[in-house]
């Protein structure tokens, strides 16, 4: 997890301290290309490096279609190219970060084949203290504090680390969560939690993928929209 604040993939031992688990997406169909770029300079990284996923193939869209009939303007996320290297091809900007690691595992002629790792997405990646912390990373080290929380979200408001957890349990216990919270994130991300908001079950919007709507919720934090049980600030 220190080797992907700063973007970087590092193997360590199974079990190690301060490792995460990755499990890969899966195979590159044939005809499909896919590159890791920088979202900043829009250049292409090692393999040792996160960064955003682009992908090249013969389904790629062109772009977005209105409710109006007319295709919408060209979006640099269907039509982006690298700024060095391989500067002629056309790419997606799929808008995750991830990586690519050549695996042991063979094909049906027998050769090893690379496999794509998504980490998470771009516009929820946080940035605190100079550096990247992704959220799944802080949620899984909540997740582990208590029995009765059922889900949590991570995001951030102006320079402060929110943390909202969905409490199955009775109430009394919403007060106990917070010194919880707080310890795990500060010893295993070196983070202060500015603020904890214990909510009842549910309330952490989800989509019909699974995937966890942070912006959504982060709306609802801003516009005094979650009903919360508990609020607990640290600033």
């Amino acid at each position: 997890m220190r080797a992907l604040r700063h973007d970087r993939v590092r193997l360590v031992e199974r079990g190690s301290p301060h490792s995460l688990p990755l499990m890969e997406s899966g195979k590159i169909l044939p005809g499909v290309r896919i590159i890791i770029a920088n979202p900043e300079t829009k250049g292409p990284v090692g393999d040792s490096h996160l960064g955003e996923i682009w992908v090249h193939s013969g389904q790629n869209a062109s772009g977005y279609f209105s409710v109006y009939g007319d295709e919408a303007l060209q979006s640099d996320h269907f039509s982006a190219r690298l700024s060095f290297g391989d500067t002629h091809t056309v790419w997606a900007r799929t808008g995750y970060l991830g990586f690519l690691r050549r695996t042991e595992l063979t094909d049906a002629s027998g050769e090893r084949h690379d496999a794509l790792y998504v980490v998470g997405a771009l516009e929820e990646a946080l940035e605190l203290r100079g550096m990247r912390y992704h959220p799944i990373d802080i949620e899984t080290s909540v997740s582990r504090t208590h029995k009765s929380i059922s889900e949590c979200a991570a995001f951030t408001w102006t320079n402060l680390l929110v943390v909202v957890v969905e409490l199955d349990g009775s109430e009394h216990e919403a007060l106990d969560l917070v010194p919880l919270v707080t310890n795990a994130v500060l010893e295993e991300h070196y983070l202060i939690v500015g603020v904890v908001v214990v909510v009842d079950t549910g309330v952490i919007p989800i989509n019909s993928r699974g995937e966890k709507q942070r912006m959504h919720l982060r709306d609802g934090f801003l516009g005094d929209q979650l009903d919360p049980i508990y609020v607990a600030y640290n600033m």
